[in-house]
């Protein structure tokens, strides 16, 4: 079935993006397969053949690609301060609403140190959770539009995420050198990513 012809494309040729065409109009157009094109309401370009009714059109196969656009070393350190930052500023409620209950004021500074520790298990278990989920991502990736994918660029299983998530012992011992090695990785897959078989990739920009 034909898609209505209000819905119009965007198409990139020659590296830039041309449009907006209808159906119709796209019909008289020399797509191939590996074509980048958008509809609205999507945030990135496809490929031609991954729109059902442009395989239809054009009798393309869909063929599932490795991911090759990837997280880079300051995006992924941006989004897990941005992850620290909403777990501290939760932190920071948590022991406010407590000295509700607590008027001494050591005993305030006590129970505000004492359990500092414990926002990096709560990261961990969140960053378990989040990016073993359908977004694939913590808050502070998908702010900055980054998920984390197995090697395929498919959704990782909680158990691929927990041993992802265990493994950051790899990369931070010894002095962050397992977060450095994605300087030498072209994919930027960190320590733990290489343990895991996972990847940390962006969405495509044209």
């Amino acid at each position: 079935m034909e898609p209505e012809k209000e819905v119009i494309y965007s198409v990139v040729v020659n590296g830039k993006p041309e449009g907006p065409y209808d159906f119709e109009q796209l019909k008289r157009m020399n797509i191939v397969a590996g074509t980048f094109i958008r509809k609205p309401g999507m945030d990135d370009y496809k490929e031609a053949h991954e729109f059902s009714e442009l395989r239809a059109l054009f009798g393309f196969s869909y063929e599932r690609t490795a991911p090759q656009y990837f997280a880079s070393f300051d995006q992924r350190l941006l989004a897990s301060m941005i992850d620290y930052f909403i777990l501290f500023l939760i932190y920071t409620g948590l022991i406010l609403l407590s000295f509700i209950f607590i008027k001494d004021q050591g005993q305030r500074i006590g129970t505000g140190l004492i359990f500092l520790p414990a926002i990096p298990v709560f990261k961990f278990i969140y960053g378990v959770f989040a990016e073993a989920s359908e977004k694939q991502a913590t808050a502070g990736k998908r702010f900055l539009a980054i998920k984390v994918t197995d090697m395929g660029g498919n959704r990782v299983s909680a158990a691929t995420s927990f041993a992802r998530n265990i493994a950051k012992v790899l990369s931070v011992a010894p002095v962050f050198l397992g977060y450095l090695y994605s300087f030498l990785n072209k994919k930027q897959q960190c320590l733990h990513d290489v343990a895991a078989g996972t990847l940390v990739i962006k969405d495509r920009l044209i």
